[in-house]
């Protein structure tokens, strides 16, 4: 009679047994509105735009005007929810913290659109040239920026004015191009103008922000990050507190790329 192996010995420490998939907690678990609000917690692009390639159902919720609103130049029908046919309607609806996707293609008409909330502005195509902000002759700025924003993968261009004036606020771009039109006039223009004083605080009053966020977004500054600018006089003119610094300059063979900040000294 063979005795049977004894594969156990005492004392030897017992394996762990495998949890049941049926214990384990998915993702897919949650409802929708408790999974859009974890996504609204990821950055815009490029985190939050990958999710959408998830599933359909991660695709609806990552593109939902929850979490986005979206500017079309052809959109036909407006009752749709967060969907606007140019930049200063969607800003105008745009709640404090709102993301701003831009429909690539064509050139969004732009003039002094003042920006007095947190908010981000991105473009939606795959390059920056490929989503067009353009200033009409004769206007001030394309954007006038009052509070704490970013601009992301967008392209601006003005003539005789500026791409970006700044009142106030902590202004982020990157990844962007900004153009100054070629003309006699080009001492007139600049792509950035920043007239942001030393009051230590952007236009907040008006908005209710929790505190956390106030304390994140107060101050005033300017943050360029991988950005192409042509054109104009000079890359920035300031006439308020604020000093150019940390600037550095990367060539490729057709742009200059440029990383600095307008910020105290």
């Amino acid at each position: 009679m063979e005795i049977p192996e004894i594969t156990k010995r005492i004392g030897e420490p017992r394996m762990k047994k495998r949890t049941k998939p049926e214990s384990l907690t998915s993702l897919n678990n949650l409802d929708d509105g408790c999974l859009m609000h974890i996504l609204s917690f990821l950055s815009p692009i490029p985190d939050r735009y990958n999710t959408a390639l998830v599933c359909h159902r991660w695709r609806y919720l990552a593109c939902h005007p929850r979490l986005w609103l979206r500017v079309d130049r052809f959109v036909k029908d407006l009752s749709q929810p967060g969907v606007f046919p140019n930049i200063e309607s969607a800003v105008s609806a745009a709640r404090p913290g709102d993301t701003i996707l831009i429909g690539a293609g064509g050139n969004h008409l732009v003039s002094n659109i003042q920006i007095k909330k947190p908010l981000c502005l991105i473009g939606g195509g795959e390059t920056p040239d490929e989503t067009t902000l353009v200033c009409s002759r004769g206007s001030d700025s394309a954007l006038e920026l009052l509070s704490t924003c970013k601009l992301a993968n967008l392209t601006v261009k003005a003539e005789l004015g500026c791409c970006l004036l700044h009142r106030s606020g902590r202004v982020t771009i990157d990844g962007c191009v900004l153009q100054c039109e070629t003309n006699p006039l080009d001492h007139l223009s600049c792509p950035i103008v920043s007239t942001a004083g030393d009051e230590g605080g952007d236009m907040l009053s008006h908005v209710e922000v929790k505190e956390t966020v106030v304390e994140k977004i107060k101050g005033n500054s300017v943050s360029v990050l991988q950005t192409r600018i042509e054109g104009g006089a000079k890359a920035v003119s300031t006439s308020g507190d604020l000093v150019l610094q940390r600037v550095r300059v990367m060539y490729s063979k057709a742009y200059l790329y440029f990383w600095f900040d307008v910020d105290h000294e």
